[in-house]
């Protein structure tokens, strides 16, 4: 145990029983850490878990100090439904429908469809770094007195046009919120915007934050100012004089108590005056930022309590809840809304919910209501045509185009297949899915063997000093957590669909595992998680999968048809030995 950055105390703990029992515990989960023996006062504390391995994780804690119960032993860790955000939701929405004649009422008649956005004429702005689209994009984004929509489909440089559209901002006005649905979507445009020399401030719970940004964050702020000393020396004070107050002492007499009353007197006014510290210090910090960086729910921190902001940006904005969308927007003058609605769509688990519309987000309502205001990126730097083509034809309207420098780039070297694109269909080789009964996930054993095959041909074919990076993808999570058993060994990337996207590699492999004789295809028909998975690759996609399962469904049977007619359609007969 000890204290993280910002004085945050953690303690890191182990199990060393029943090691091969599963669990849902994982980074950046809320948990009750808490003490089994009796007669404990206050026998539990609120944390974080900074990072989880199979068998170890260290917490966080919300609160200072450390409690003295966690060094006597018998301690318990409780995984907790984290209930904040969706209260922070409730809060937002009832705040903006009891708006009336102000800013946000205005902002909630725009965003529901009702009014019309409006731009103030300026200079045109021609970025030589920026393409025509992008270039389109900023100079709305700058010209707006209200809302801009940014659609960023995979590769077109998104953020790129974010980033560059901050930098024109902030030219006239200083801190901007920008925030991101997700933590690890934050910590992507914190770093890219901190790459353009910007003064970024990263508010939020430092446990959820890239270990690589933790100086970018408030708490890593405060740690490296010079007038920090004096807080942690009050704080110090503070603590030794709650630990003099603890001491047990054989005869206790009314002078006793009352100098414990005085010591825990003294602790709470040094702790006041910590916090005072710290609050104007903080206060210094955010005054002098170009751009705020957190999750939605972040933006209620309490050193954004006050504050409002000219400009408020949701990136990823196709992957928030409406209602989580509006709790930033709260602070705003005008919101720039930027994602792609036909990727990833935020997870709704109520279908009476999804069904009454909790499922379509912000950003697609304004795109349908206000196409004079979106902006869509047309050119893309990630894929080989290839690997684009099918994605431009089913959601883009063929409107993609790739860039010269990627348009037929290809891996160096001489393959099985030495193509951008391959399926290779287990049809007819009784590749059976397997359904685990506890977490009603599927696998495919058989499938991975013909992946791991078709990887270690491809593998070898390059110089061990100079391999391709390579991601492994499944939709299934049975599926990934069976694929990183096998290969625990080498460094891929391993993962879900959801948990890959905004990643790119060089090789992508998608295993699709569905396979049975009823045709049942699950979530694979949910066709937006398909189009993030494939547009992950920039040199080489793979995917595998039965296609007896997969064609019934009009898009597989159209992707099938696709790869037919570019012949990158193959047999898992040529891997089978």
């Amino acid at each position: 145990m000890g204290f993280a950055l910002g004085d945050y105390p953690f303690v890191t703990v182990e199990r060393t029983q029943h090691k091969k029992l599963r669990h849902r515990f994982q980074s950046g989960k809320v948990v009750h850490v808490f003490s089994m023996q009796d007669a404990v006062e206050g026998n539990y504390r609120k944390g974080v878990i900074n990072y989880m391995d199979e068998h170890k994780m260290k917490i966080i804690f919300y609160a200072q100090p450390m409690p003295p119960w966690i060094q006597d032993g018998k301690i318990g860790v409780e995984l907790l439904f984290d209930e904040r955000s969706f209260e922070e939701m409730e809060k937002a929405l009832e705040q903006v429908g009891k708006a009336t004649s102000n800013r946000l009422a205005e902002l909630r008649d725009l965003l529901s469809g009702h009014s019309i956005p409006q731009f103030t004429p300026r200079p045109k702005i021609e970025l030589v770094e920026l393409n025509a689209s992008q270039n389109q994009a900023v100079n709305q984004i700058v010209q707006s007195d209200d809302l801009v929509i940014v659609h960023g489909p995979p590769g077109t440089g998104k953020t790129t046009t974010i980033v560059a559209a901050v930098q024109e901002l902030c030219k006239k006005e200083r801190g901007i919120l920008a925030c991101a649905p997700s933590n690890a979507a934050t910590d992507l445009l914190t770093e890219k915007l901190a790459e353009q020399g910007l003064n970024v401030v990263r508010i939020g719970n430092i446990s959820r934050v890239d270990h690589e940004l933790l100086d970018l964050t408030l708490d890593g702020r405060l740690s490296k100012h010079p007038d920090s000393k004096n807080i942690k020396k009050v704080r110090k004070q503070a603590e030794d004089c709650r630990r003099r107050a603890r001491r047990y002492k054989r005869n206790f007499r009314q002078k006793e108590r009352d100098e414990r009353k005085e010591l825990y007197q003294e602790a709470r006014e040094l702790a006041s005056w910590a916090i005072l510290l710290e609050d104007r210090l903080t206060e210094q910090i955010i005054d002098a930022a170009d751009v705020i960086t957190c999750t939605p729910v972040g933006s209620i921190s309490r050193y954004l309590k006050k504050r409002r902001f000219n400009t408020v940006i949701l990136d990823e904005a196709a992957q928030a809840l409406e209602p989580s969308s509006w709790i930033p927007i709260l602070k705003a003058k005008k919101v720039v809304l930027a994602g792609d609605p036909l990727q990833l769509s935020p997870t709704v688990r109520s279908i009476e919910a999804a069904q009454k519309g909790l499922s379509t987000t912000m950003i697609e309502h304004c795109m349908q209501h206000y196409p004079e205001a979106t902006n869509l990126l047309t050119v893309q730097y990630r894929m080989n045509a290839m690997i684009m083509n099918f994605s431009n034809q089913q959601f883009y309207e063929n409107q993609l185009e790739a860039h010269e420098s990627v348009a037929n780039h290809l891996l160096e070297v001489e393959q099985i297949h030495n193509q951008a694109l391959e399926f290779i269909d287990t049809a007819g080789c009784g590749f059976e899915e397997v359904q685990n009964p506890e977490t009603l996930s599927f696998s495919n054993p058989d499938e991975f063997t013909l992946l791991r095959e078709h990887l270690a041909i491809l593998t070898e074919a390059f110089p061990e000093d100079n391999p391709p990076s390579v991601g492994i993808i499944s939709p299934y999570k049975e599926q990934v957590v069976f694929m990183k058993e096998e290969l625990k060994h080498v460094h891929y990337s391993i993962n879900t669909i959801d948990a890959f996207q905004g990643q790119e590699r060089d090789v992508i492999y998608i295993s699709l595992v569905r396979s049975n004789p009823k045709g049942v295809i699950g979530f694979l028909s949910d066709v937006r998680r398909m189009n993030v998975a494939m547009t992950r690759a920039r040199k080489k996609l793979v995917i595998i999968g039965d296609s007896a399962t997969i064609g019934n469904h009009p898009f597989y049977q159209q992707f099938l048809d696709f790869c037919d007619a570019n012949g990158a359609y193959f047999s898992a007969w040529d891997y089978i030995q």
